[in-house]
């Protein structure tokens, strides 16, 4: 399982605006030092203000703030505001799709590692990811 670029460029975005703090910075600035092509970075920042992530304001004082503060929003949050919800397979759903059903031996496997693999993501926030840099730095 790969989460998509698209994805990983707005972990970057919102990491990158973490270490700001309430700081308005300019999509041009986030595109530049993280290497995020600037038209992609555009629809990134839609969909991340659409999910209540960020915050945007146009105009010469312009620019994406964060919508909340650093340590709640999660690494979860933003992949699935990106990919939408993770799914390992598709027998792993809440509809799951498996022509073995329940007798199926690879289900619990699979359910357990989504399992293990969200419960990381949502309990991990941006404001523990700095820290955490800036501690072995």
């Amino acid at each position: 399982m790969q989460i998509t670029r698209q994805a990983d460029y707005a972990v970057r975005a919102v990491l990158h605006l973490a270490r700001t703090g309430d700081q308005r910075t300019a999509t041009s600035m986030i595109a530049e030092e993280q290497h995020i092509p600037p038209s992609f970075l555009a629809k990134i920042i839609s969909q991340l203000s659409i999910a209540g992530l960020l915050h945007t304001s146009r105009g010469a004082r312009g620019g994406v703030t964060l919508a909340r503060e650093a340590k709640d929003i999660t690494l979860l949050e933003v992949i699935e505001a990106i990919d939408g919800p993770i799914q390992l397979n598709e027998c792993v759903g809440d509809n799951g799709i498996c022509s073995f059903d329940d007798s199926c031996p690879l289900r619990p496997v699979w359910c357990d590692a989504q399992e293990e693999l969200v419960g990381r993501l949502k309990g991990t926030n941006f404001a523990d990811m700095i820290a955490k840099n800036t501690a072995t730095v």
